[in-house]
């Protein structure tokens, strides 16, 4: 029987798995910051470059802090919201297949605002010493 708990080991590869693979989406937009002018999504209603800046926040500083586990919970604030507004503002009227992405997401942030980084993580490492 087993009786080694893997909790710590889960949210490790939940945390490197999820914020590894947001890079993808945020990196490329990275370059629109270059842009003149900056054309990029308002679904808010608060500028285009003003959105991009948020977006950049939720898809690529966030998960980096997710991913070393430095201020975790704090961190998948701004992913869940960015990853919320994915789907159910710009693919609301789209098919499921389309903002499922954006769903399975936010279920991961979600799960890591809730649990925290677990004791592979800066966060774990405060609390040790």
């Amino acid at each position: 029987m087993m009786t080694k708990n893997f909790n710590d080991l889960a949210l490790l590869i939940l945390r490197i798995g999820s914020g590894g693979l947001m890079f993808t989406h945020g990196i490329p937009k990275v370059s629109k910051l270059f842009e003149t002018p900056i054309k990029f999504s308002d679904p808010l209603g608060v500028g285009d470059t003003t959105s991009l800046i948020l977006t950049l926040i939720g898809e690529v500083v966030a998960p980096l802090f997710i991913i070393i586990g430095f201020k975790t919970k704090l961190a998948a604030i701004p992913a869940i919201i960015t990853m919320f507004v994915a789907a159910f503002v710009i693919h609301l009227s789209d098919p499921i297949g389309k903002k499922e992405k954006a769903i399975l997401y936010l279920i991961c942030y979600v799960v890591i605002f809730l649990v925290g980084a677990g004791k592979y993580s800066i966060d774990g490492f405060k609390k040790r010493t």
